[in-house]
């Protein structure tokens, strides 16, 4: 936990409750007996699971092995209670990749069976991602990726951009290593991020560093040069605007002051981004709808 939580930091990610498998150990024989008492489940062979009898290929939904140990549906089943006990969501959305298709297609059936209707239970699937001989991504010895590793090497690479860049400045360099790191974990993972939410998730796709990190195209590295240069052009008006009869006047960033006149789109590059802008809202829609962030990236 000490490992993914540093990760998760890097990120960004924050979580306002983490609870473990254990957190619903004491729940699980409850359910068991729930489902049984209504009819939902029943036993076979010692074991007891949730019968799928309209899809006579599907293997049943077990809920207790002939043991007497629980397995993953069990405790999937309890935190679905528990969390409509707790706090009532409108959604609860499984982020899991695909192969665990028809354990979650069992697992949203049992639910509705059990009485949970008024819910959307979602299995937001993603595909694989792939390495250059489109495989599974791995390592030269052939080990599995880290996450860790990725974003090490993300840095890593973006650091040598970024030091190359400010070694090319025609004034000399203009940051200091610290800064150069700063940029570079902000460049690097960043990358990272946008280069996996662009792809249609259900997909595989392949990975590359140097895609990723491409200077142009559709890269978070584009939209933060794009970014840091339309910042530029702000700075530089303000200056410009500062110079002109000792005033504070000029170009500046964030909304137009009341006052101003209307924004004219009179070039066809004008037009065609202010189209654009009007089609954000959309976009989110779609994110929303689909569970697809690639609309948004795109």
């Amino acid at each position: 936990m000490t490992d993914i939580d540093r990760i998760y930091r890097r990120l960004g990610v924050t979580f306002d409750h983490t609870f473990g498998e254990s957190f619903y150990h004491d729940r699980l024989s409850a359910v068991v007996a729930d489902l049984l008492h209504k009819g939902i489940a029943r036993q076979s062979e010692g074991a007891v699971g949730v019968f799928f009898d309209d899809q006579p290929d599907a293997p049943p939904f077990l809920i207790q092995k002939q043991d007497g140990a629980y397995l993953y549906g069990t405790t999937d089943l309890a935190t679905i209670q528990y969390r409509m006990q707790t706090w009532r969501p409108d959604a609860i959305l499984y982020v899991v990749d695909h192969r665990q298709g028809l354990h979650f297609a069992q697992l949203i059936a049992a639910a509705r069976r059990w009485g949970y209707t008024d819910l959307e239970l979602q299995h937001v699937s993603f595909g694989t991602v792939l390495g250059d001989d489109g495989r599974p991504f791995k390592t030269r010895s052939g080990d599995t990726v880290g996450l860790g590793g990725l974003l090490d090497e993300a840095v890593q690479r973006a650091l040598a951009i970024v030091t190359a860049n400010d070694d090319a400045k025609p004034d000399g360099p203009e940051l200091s290593a610290e800064e150069r790191q700063q940029v570079a974990e902000a460049v690097g993972i960043g990358a990272l991020k946008y280069a996996d939410l662009s792809q249609n998730r259900t997909s595989d796709y392949m990975f590359s560093y140097d895609k990723m990190l491409a200077m142009q195209g559709n890269t978070a590295t584009y939209m933060q040069y794009a970014h840091a240069r339309v910042r530029s052009i702000f700075a530089r008006g303000q200056r410009m605007g500062a110079s002109e009869a000792g005033s504070t006047s000029g170009p500046h960033a964030g909304p137009l002051p009341e006052g101003e006149g209307a924004v004219m789109l009179e070039h066809s590059a004008e037009r065609a981004l202010g189209l654009e802008l009007l089609r954000f809202s959309e976009a989110l829609d779609a994110v929303q709808r689909d569970y697809r962030p690639n609309h948004l990236t795109t």
